[in-house]
């Protein structure tokens, strides 16, 4: 789909279409409609990161929930899929995948919501050195690193999906 299509379908199709940009949060695409015609896929991702940053604190922390741990073996979105593929996320060693498992938990457990890193372009060992270093940060911090990193999936995944 293109951008000039994006601009002209109904509401029901856009968000059809740009629903899973924010992993499992459909909410992002219905509000940023209203934003329309957009000028670029810049000028989409900046709508879409407003109306995140615009939410309330409790539909933030549910999106950072949606997302799934890194590097571990269960049901997730096929965006989330091929972004860990690209990172060898999914081909992980024995003990790597312990490694992971176990930092994972950790994180979980200081933070309260899953370690989130845009993966694209990076290796698993990007990945793991990210883990190691933040869970040594603040809550405060991490949540706002978390949408950050969000924001930067929704981007890649916005220039994946449309045709300029």
């Amino acid at each position: 789909m293109n951008l000039t299509e994006l601009n002209e379908i109904n509401e029901e199709a856009f968000v059809d279409a740009l629903g899973e940009i924010y992993e499992h949060s459909p909410w992002v695409a219905k509000k940023a409609v209203k934003y329309r015609p957009f000028q670029s896929i810049e000028v989409l991702h900046q709508a879409m990161m407003e109306v995140v940053s615009n939410a309330p604190i409790e539909d933030k922390i549910a999106l950072i929930r949606e997302h799934p741990n890194l590097g571990e073996r269960i049901e997730m979105s096929s965006d989330s899929i091929k972004e860990q593929q690209g990172a060898g996320l999914q081909n992980l060693t024995e003990e790597e995948f312990a490694s992971f498992q176990e930092l994972n938990r950790a994180y979980m457990e200081k933070f309260g919501f899953p370690f989130i890193f845009a993966v694209k372009g990076k290796t698993k060992q990007d990945v793991h050195d990210s883990l190691v270093e933040r869970i040594n940060h603040s809550e405060a911090d991490e949540f706002e690193k978390a949408l950050s990193e969000i924001d930067k999936i929704a981007g890649f995944r916005l220039q994946d999906k449309i045709n300029e």
